[in-house]
């Protein structure tokens, strides 16, 4: 039932065509306002939140079903940054204080928030060198943070910052709740090729209080690792969705398209590439359907399914798309043309959270290869 509705609300408010609208228009946001209040009225941004919070107090096998259905349409909402990552974030570390604060505001479109993680070019999250240093007040920030998914329009930032130890340690890590708006804070807004977009975030001497602090000081490796894989996973139900509409538009057009006289779906050699993609998206499926449920009943052991859910999503959504555009001949590469912006979509959320080769690397350390 809820695939059923979140397909028909995809297809009905959000169809591809609109992400063309807001490449074109050069909207301020970079996404439909309209669209994320609908969303949130649907219920679907409330998926994670507990009954207790007025959320729907569903799991990840429900919120990457919805993600699937994001990535058929390659909608633009900051679903991912806001209802996943950041609720998670909140979710799982948060006080109650905390929880009463935000989660009724990030369920309802009355706020964004997103993950402040990455400070280098590749996915590197232990490589945390923003300093968080503590003062009679609290603690101020120093340092600068890249790639943070609608950090132009997020009201709140979860920050991961170093109180102790160097870069490349686990230990030392504190997650903070930040109002983009506290002094000191400057975003710039990057336009990324899919047409979706994130943000350089700079922090110069901003205080937080005690009380913005994620969790307990200098532990915010385990509250880290969960909200990432939980954007992850959520990342991969999306990838497995484009790379799943990719497949289906161009079976479409082998059964329509004609060449030498004859559908070029009838030759030999296109349909055992179309079949062999086939079995490539549905072993996909069943590596995200499993990390999913270790999400939900097992997240302190899920790590090693989720990046075998992540890094199969990449390779295979990158099938989807080479074919797509290959079999759909010169007009694949038209701008004119929906199915190169597939190709876009897949390859910055490939690079999200961990490309496929980030995610092998990760493990090859968790079976101490």
């Amino acid at each position: 039932m809820l695939k059923d509705s979140a397909q028909k609300f995809f297809k009905e408010k959000s169809p591809i065509s609109q992400i063309r609208y807001l490449r074109d228009s050069n909207d301020s946001k970079g996404f439909a306002a309209s669209v994320w209040n609908d969303l949130t009225e649907m219920g679907f941004a409330s998926v994670l939140v507990p009954e207790h919070f007025g959320g729907m107090g569903m799991g990840y096998v429900e919120a990457g079903i919805i993600s699937e259905q994001i990535g058929h349409q390659l909608t633009a909402v900051p679903f991912l940054s806001t209802s996943i990552a950041a609720v998670s974030a909140i979710c799982h570390s948060g006080t109650d204080f905390q929880k009463t604060k935000w989660l009724p505001k990030l369920m309802s479109a009355k706020a964004i928030a997103t993950l402040a993680v990455d400070e280098q070019p590749k996915h590197k999250p232990e490589f945390i060198s923003l300093k968080a240093n503590a003062n009679e007040f609290g603690f101020v920030l120093n340092g600068s943070k890249t790639f943070v998914l609608d950090g132009h329009v997020a009201d709140l930032l979860v920050v991961a910052a170093r109180r102790a130890g160097k870069p490349g340690d686990k230990e030392g890590i504190t997650l903070f709740l930040v109002s983009s708006d506290t002094p000191g804070i400057t975003v710039e807004r990057t336009h990324m090729v899919d047409y979706h977009n994130a943000a350089r975030v700079t922090f110069k001497d901003v205080k937080v209080a005690t009380d913005s602090v994620l969790g307990q000081v200098d532990e915010g490796w385990i509250p880290l690792t969960f909200a990432l894989n939980a954007a992850r996973i959520c990342a991969a139900s999306e990838l497995l969705g484009l790379a799943d509409e990719a497949f289906a538009r161009t079976i479409e057009h082998l059964k329509t398209r004609k060449q030498f006289g004859r559908l070029i779906g009838e030759f030999q050699a296109l349909q055992h590439r179309m079949s062999q993609l086939y079995c490539e998206l549905e072993i996909t499926r069943s590596a995200i359907i499993f990390a999913q449920k270790q999400m939900d009943f097992f997240p302190e052991a899920s790590s090693w399914d989720v990046s075998v859910a992540k890094a199969r999503a990449g390779l295979t959504a990158n099938l989807a798309v080479q074919e797509a555009i290959q079999m759909h001949g010169g007009i694949g590469m038209t701008d004119e043309f929906d199915i190169g912006f597939f190709m876009k979509r897949a390859r910055v959320l490939q690079e999200i959270f961990g490309d496929s080769n980030f995610h092998l690397n990760q493990i090859a350390l968790l079976k101490n290869y």
